[in-house]
């Protein structure tokens, strides 16, 4: 990349620019990257009202063939440029290249396909049968449509993944969608507008783009009464904010929220696999995924042995430049992150536990070490509260009953792991611990067609698969009277 990228908002169908921009910043250097429109509320309400008047005026909602051809079309334009999405994608977000090749970029263009496939196939309509009722036969059956107009709104972290995993299923149910992307990521996200604006017959209006650092624009999207459904990933105490904001108008609420969970270590699981699970894991794309196990619950008389096993896990994981194929783990997305995950640090040693490993800066760029803190109290703040930053909680248990308490011991319930020789066992604990996805023994359960979720304060509804495309979907019931032979 040479000089400062320039990108531009979709709306209605354009490329459009704004009175103000706002700087991107690469997270390894701390250089600028480029600039991004500064959108306004009124940009806001103009990719609403051009939403709105897609769903409502063309038959983007009604006309499936449209919509396969268009997913279709998307994911080819993915395809073809996704080295220059990749390279983007290195830069702003600061994720290693290795993860690219993954969760961070190669398997989100994935998500296109799969909902393009769902769709081809997709029964919209369910027969419900006859029934008597009155002395007269009625018909029933159910036609699942369009939710209407989307507002999107996406973290920093994995950008492609997340705006990907909303965009599809959205377009597919036939929705119209505003998406607008995080204020630390935002030229990642107008890049899929572009290629939107520029590679597809997706129909003005249908798909609007936005990039802002006003907290104003997110409220309109949040709170503005001609937008249905509201999908929103990200910290828990903003989730209850939009929450409450799309209370007053009765929107429909997917919410993909905090998570702090809870990699179990029995006595009998090889510990050395385990730990260099938990150490990798706790480090992939610095510790910034809401799902990463962040806890390592350890039985009790095991702890000091397994605590070295991790650290010298966490030494194999190499920190540095993201663009290196090497690298493991990049940098934070920016100071004001890694000064929030510091401070974490530093109150978790104060409160007793013991540092490890880690707990230092990196510079130049906003890189901080992985670290290890051992002995953790599971009512500490760093067993309870979301860090987003490569930060491994150990927690000493009992026995079974007390290592299943500690995992639930939380507000989030997003996910979890287990690690033990008997998977009869292992699936006995992972169906007490109340979390929406579970990994037995390093299991991968992330996909484009398993369903992504938590319980508890980790959200409302389900990303991905079958359920993730049902989110947009309204289901209508009707019933007709049957009229015999004999009475016509």
């Amino acid at each position: 990349m040479t000089g400062p990228l320039v990108k531009s908002q979709l709306i209605e169908g354009k490329l459009l620019g704004a009175e103000t921009t706002f700087a991107s910043h690469n997270p390894a250097t701390g250089d600028l990257l480029g600039y991004a429109p500064d959108g306004t509320k009124a940009d806001a309400e103009t990719a609403v009202a051009a939403a709105r008047r897609a769903f409502d005026n063309t038959d983007w909602p009604t006309n499936t063939q449209l919509r396969v051809r268009c997913l279709r079309q998307l994911h080819q334009a993915l395809d073809e440029h996704r080295e220059e999405l990749r390279e983007l994608t290195i830069a702003e977000v600061g994720a290693p290249r290795q993860l690219t090749h993954g969760p961070q970029l190669d398997e989100p263009i994935g998500i296109v396909k799969y909902y393009a496939d769902l769709l081809e196939t997709y029964d919209f309509t369910e027969d419900l049968g006859e029934t008597t009722s009155r002395g007269q036969r009625h018909h029933r059956w159910v036609e699942k449509e369009a939710a209407g107009v989307v507002a999107a709104i996406l973290p920093y972290n994995f950008p492609n993944q997340l705006a990907l995993a909303k965009l599809a299923p959205a377009l597919a149910a036939g929705c119209t969608v505003v998406l607008k992307g995080a204020p630390q990521t935002p030229l990642t996200t107008l890049a899929l507008g572009e290629l939107i604006a520029q590679h597809t017959d997706i129909p003005a209006g249908v798909v609007n783009v936005l990039s802002s650092s006003r907290a104003e624009t997110g409220a309109v999207l949040t709170t503005h009464p001609d937008v249905d459904v509201v999908t929103f990933t990200g910290a828990t105490t903003t989730g209850r904010r939009i929450m409450a904001a799309a209370a007053d108008t009765v929107k429909r609420v997917f919410l993909e929220l905090g998570g702090k969970s809870a990699m179990i270590v029995l006595e009998d699981a090889d510990f050395a696999k385990a730990a260099m699970f938990a150490a990798f894991t706790i480090c992939s794309h610095s510790g910034q995924g809401c799902a990463l196990t962040s806890r390592l619950l350890v039985p009790r008389d095991q702890h000091d042995r397994i605590v070295q096993l991790v650290a010298a896990g966490m030494e194999r994981v190499q920190v540095g430049d993201p663009t290196d194929p090497k690298t493991a783990m990049g940098p934070l997305i920016s100071e004001a992150q890694r000064d929030k995950v510091d401070g974490m640090v530093q109150r978790a040693v104060a409160a007793g536990a013991t540092l490890v490993r880690g707990g230092r800066r990196i510079d130049p760029g906003y890189f901080y070490e992985p670290t290890l803190l051992a002995g953790v109290d599971p009512d500490s703040e760093i067993a309870q509260e979301e860090v987003f930053g490569p930060v491994l909680a150990v927690i000493p248990f009992g026995d079974d009953e007390d290592a299943v308490r500690i995992a639930n011991n939380s507000a989030f319930g997003l996910s979890g792991a287990v690690h033990s020789a008997d998977e009869d066992r292992a699936l006995r604990i992972a169906r007490r611990i109340r979390t929406g996805t579970f990994s037995i023994n390093g299991g991968n359960y992330f996909a484009p067609d398993v369903p992504f979720g938590g319980y508890k304060q980790s959200g409302i509804g389900r990303e991905s698969g079958r359920s993730g495309f049902e989110e947009f979907l309204e289901e209508k019931a009707f019933a007709r009277v049957v009229v015999s032979e004999e009475q016509s």
